[in-house]
């Protein structure tokens, strides 16, 4: 019970984060629309937190979280204490130096991530002020992450939960107060900065309550903090490679004209909400037992989950992504097409939201995959599979680029997803157990038509009867967002109806489900 209830926390949690997410994303393109200023924040903004995913939020505390645990188990709160304070120090200097040090260097660090901001020009002259006040969110929101992981080894998952529905919360307020600032983009800047201060010290409040006890000490490298290195490294380089991908979209969009880098964060903003939502449904659920299963050898039951997971995955998966591929228009026009963020941003947007739909279903089930790996021990699979696909897609973008200019970026990022499965599906030639049963191979083809069917249904919808509805929705904001949610609901209703029709979904298959994963 107490697993289902931090699930419903966090997903719900998580949801609210995500409405936030998008209100704060269509306030910014109106006010900060896709120029040199929004490219110049979006450098700020993304830089502190792609060190975040690298390091500290992802293989430290990845790493620490079982140690914690362990610790408090076999040896009592007070060395569980004194394990999370060595490593707070740790993160503390650690991080509080290498803050230090890019800060200083930040006009040769904006040349080294983004060559194709010059040196004089208004993008780079932004990007630089900008990034040296948002680049100590790093520690800031590290430290949030340790504290985090304390408090869900205490079963205390809200309050982690909150911290993204604080960051979003913080950047409306500080895009509503903007006037007063030097400029939109340094008001966000500004706001990033608070809200790191702001998830600290709500985390920190939080910590308190189950027993922490801040106290600055020099960071001491015993054995226990020698392991969380020592684990933390498959993960550094994992994570290091997903990352790569997403600086060198960074540094080819900033080789493009002024407005690439922001087209590229509206579309993916857009593109993330399935790619996060499925991925978390499917961390949550499904993974952990197969895992389980297959370190248990129990193989029937692995097989099956493991067809079940890509099942879900496609029936989730492959509908979003063909909807953002059919009804980009309305989704890039009716949420951002206001104030500053014109109709040439809306077409540049919906070019690069189609070329990243095409990869989400396969990124998607790149978690299942990897999950078979992990779970028979092979680590290097993975990074290897990830290292190819990091090189195709720098290689790919730099070629279209030449021919579809920004879109190109996103679609390089699509076909590399598509590489990686056909990789890992390589890769698990021979598995006992990582392979497809005859239930999947029938459902997989319903699935498709279902999709198909739903994809027919809306290009109707919006093109057909003298594109009367398109234009109908494009009149107005009220009719805007009244004619967006009858295509998202008419597309729901025709797949939801054709998954079941064809027998794809089934009410016992759903039961089957919810009895494995109570136990």
């Amino acid at each position: 019970m107490k697993l289902v209830t931090a699930m419903a926390t966090v997903a719900g949690l998580t949801g609210v984060s995500r409405i936030a997410g998008f209100a704060r994303d269509m306030l910014t393109a109106s006010i900060l629309g896709a120029g040199p200023a929004a490219d110049a924040f979006f450098v700020a903004l993304k830089l502190p937190n792609l060190f975040r995913r690298i390091t500290a939020e992802g293989a430290f505390t990845v790493s620490f979280l079982p140690l914690y645990t362990k610790t408090l188990e076999q040896e009592g709160e007070a060395e569980g204490w004194k394990l999370v304070l060595n490593a707070f120090s740790f993160m503390l200097f650690g991080l509080g130096a290498f803050t230090a040090l890019i800060l200083l260097i930040m006009p040769w660090f904006i040349y080294l991530v983004a060559p194709g901001f010059a040196s004089g020009e208004i993008r780079y002259e932004l990007a630089v002020e900008m990034t040296r006040i948002t680049f100590p969110y790093l520690l800031l929101m590290s430290l949030t992450a340790l504290l985090g992981a304390v408090l869900n080894a205490h079963n205390r998952f809200g309050p982690f939960a909150v911290a993204p529905v604080i960051f979003n919360l913080t950047l409306i307020g500080a895009l509503l107060l903007s006037q007063k600032a030097e400029a939109a983009g340094h008001a966000m800047a500004i706001g990033v900065l608070a809200a790191g201060f702001l998830q600290f010290f709500w985390l920190y409040y939080n910590a308190r309550k189950v027993g922490f006890r801040l106290k600055v000490m020099r960071p001491v490298l015993d054995p226990k903090i020698r392991q969380i290195f020592k684990l933390m490294g498959p993960g550094i380089i994992g994570a290091g490679v997903m990352q790569i991908n997403l600086f060198a979209d960074i540094m080819i969009g900033s080789l493009l004209e002024q407005g690439s880098i922001s087209y590229l964060y509206y579309a993916d903003r857009l593109n993330q909400l399935p790619l996060g939502m499925v991925g978390i449904a499917v961390g949550t659920a499904l993974l952990p037992m197969l895992s389980r299963a297959l370190a248990a050898g129990r193989n029937e039951e692995a097989t099956w989950l493991y067809s079940r997971a890509m099942e879900y995955c496609l029936l989730l998966a492959l509908p979003a992504a063909t909807a953002l591929m059919v009804i980009p228009g309305p989704l890039i026009k009716v949420l951002f097409e206001r104030g500053a963020f014109g109709p040439e941003d809306s077409l540049a947007t919906m070019q690069v939201l189609m070329g990243y739909a095409l990869g989400l279903p396969p990124y998607i089930a790149t978690k299942v995959f990897s999950t078979a790996h992990w779970a028979r021990g092979d680590t290097s699979t993975p990074v290897k599979i990830a290292i190819l696909s990091t090189v195709f897609n720098i290689v790919a973008s730099l070629i279209l680029i030449q021919f579809i200019g920004v879109a190109g970026i996103a679609l390089a990022t699509g076909l590399a997803g598509w590489l990686q499965f056909v990789a890992h599906v390589r890769a698990l030639k021979g598995h006992e157990v990582a392979r497809f049963d005859e239930r999947f191979k029938r459902n997989a083809l319903k699935i498709v038509a279902s999709s198909a069917a739903m994809a027919i249904t809306l290009s109707v919808m919006l093109y057909g009867m003298g594109r009367a509805f398109e234009f109908w929705i494009y009149e107005n904001a009220l009719q805007g967002f009244t004619g967006l949610g009858v295509l998202i609901v008419t597309g729901a209703v025709v797949y939801g109806g054709a998954v079941l029709m064809t027998g794809a979904v089934k009410l016992q298959d759903i039961k089957r489900y919810t009895v494995r994963s109570k136990s």
